[in-house]
């Protein structure tokens, strides 16, 4: 019998593990090319077993719809999700987010209830924490994708100047960048000439991209291009400028970083030597730490600390967080 949490909490821990690894991995491209080459076979061939398997595919695909439409139906904000999830390049849906958070609520839930924790604590601490897991996984994915995009960007721009000085319209330098260059600008610029190739303007499929990126350097972007549009100029000379201008704005924020590097660690170290201390008691003298839990003179202390490091990691956050 005494082994029987620690089982359900193995258990649990591989089924969140598996979740995490169906939502986060990427696609197989052996899968998608065997996918593709079945929709042709089944597209082109008369059996009737392709046509069975084709409709087979459309009732998965149909199933899949549904989580999703599900999923959007019960968390807050499906939209924003929506964009958000698509902000990472990756494949995520916002069916497999759902499925992850309940997956992640799930496992803090049954885990705390093991270690003696209240149930309405555990409920409670369960729902911030697996709620609050898959977000920040999101946002981490998303600012490295933007990190990637920002730092390339400066030479996308350049060649988009050196093909406008060779004669090119901007339409087709746009597609030469598209192709030259890989990772996040790659996959953007090919998305913008994709657009203009089924009619939409120029400046729309911008906007489009602008809107789904967020960041301001491709907002100037957008407006140095809609500018010179609408009042003429040599647009070789105004991207170049803003290559400039975007190369000395990451400079600075490279030089913002390194400055406040050491505010960060000592905010870092700090408000985790709480947590630390008291885990290391809690593994020496369980019986003395679960007090937190059941004395509610304890919780009421330790919601209060809590409450008040949270409000000096904001502030010391918002002392070194600069907008340029």
């Amino acid at each position: 019998m005494e082994m029987m949490p620690v089982v359900a909490l193995g258990v649990g821990t591989l089924g969140v593990l598996t979740l995490l690894l169906f939502a986060l991995s990427g696609p197989s491209v052996e899968k998608a090319r065997a996918r593709r080459l079945t929709s042709l076979r089944a597209r082109h061939s008369e059996e009737a077993n392709a046509l069975v398997a084709a409709q087979m595919r459309r009732i998965a695909a149909a199933r899949a719809n549904r989580m999703d439409a599900a999923a959007m139906r019960f968390l807050p904000k499906p939209d924003a999700l929506k964009k958000r999830l698509s902000m990472t390049g990756k494949p995520w849906t916002v069916g497999q987010y759902g499925a992850v958070t309940l997956g992640c609520i799930a496992f803090f839930a049954i885990l705390l209830m093991f270690i003696g924790a209240p149930i309405a604590l555990s409920l409670l601490i369960a729902v911030a924490v697996g709620a609050g897991l898959p977000h920040m996984v999101v946002g981490y994915f998303i600012k490295a994708r933007l990190g990637k995009f920002n730092s390339k960007f400066p030479d996308a721009i350049e060649l988009l100047v050196r093909g406008l000085r060779s004669g090119l319209p901007i339409t087709e330098t746009i597609g030469v960048v598209a192709a030259e260059i890989d990772g996040p600008i790659g996959v953007e610029f090919r998305s913008i000439t994709d657009k203009m190739k089924i009619g939409r303007t120029l400046d729309a499929a911008l906007q489009d991209t602008a809107d789904r990126l967020g960041t301001p350097e491709f907002q100037f972007f957008c407006i140095t291009i809609a500018i010179q549009r609408e009042t003429g100029g040599n647009l070789a000379e105004t991207l170049a400028n803003l290559a400039n201008v975007l190369r000395m704005r990451g400079q600075m924020k490279l030089k913002i970083k390194a400055m406040s590097s050491e505010s960060k660690a000592s905010a870092y170290i700090v408000g985790s030597l709480p947590f630390i201390v008291f885990g290391m008691i809690w593994m020496i003298n369980a019986s003395y730490m679960q007090g937190f839990f059941h004395d509610q003179r304890l919780m009421v202390a330790g919601g209060g600390g809590l409450i008040w490091m949270s409000i000096g990691a904001f502030i010391m956050g918002k002392m070194v967080n600069f907008e340029i």
